[in-house]
């Protein structure tokens, strides 16, 4: 089965900084478009950020000067950088690839605790 694997999750202390890492389970070609998503205990999944093929990104506004999403084209990677974590936003991490056939691919997600 397909599907994105999350990695560099873990425990990270308020203000501190973290990466995760994306990559495809096998290469999948025409894919045009990778997202992050996070989920806290209790709530719904929620958008973080996206960027396309073209490195055209765009950041939910509550990460925006704190996170920064970047494709690695040479290692077919998709890498969030997460710097200034705040104590309330311990987390699931998931992220999914788009094809440009609609199918989309998603992760079991990497966990993000952030201590106070």
């Amino acid at each position: 089965q397909v599907q994105m694997v999350e990695s560099g999750g873990g425990l990270v202390q308020a203000g501190g900084s973290l990466r995760l890492s994306c990559a495809a389970s096998v290469r999948i070609p025409l894919l045009y478009m990778w997202s992050w998503y996070r989920q806290a205990p209790g709530k719904q999944r929620e958008f973080v950020a996206f960027i396309t093929n073209q490195n055209s990104a765009h950041y939910d506004d509550s990460v925006i000067g704190r996170f920064t999403i970047s494709k690695d084209h040479a290692k077919d990677t998709v890498n969030l950088q997460m710097v200034r974590q705040r104590p309330g936003h311990t987390a699931v991490y998931y992220c999914n690839a788009r094809h440009q056939h609609g199918d989309v691919y998603w992760g079991q997600g990497t966990q993000v605790p952030v201590s106070s």
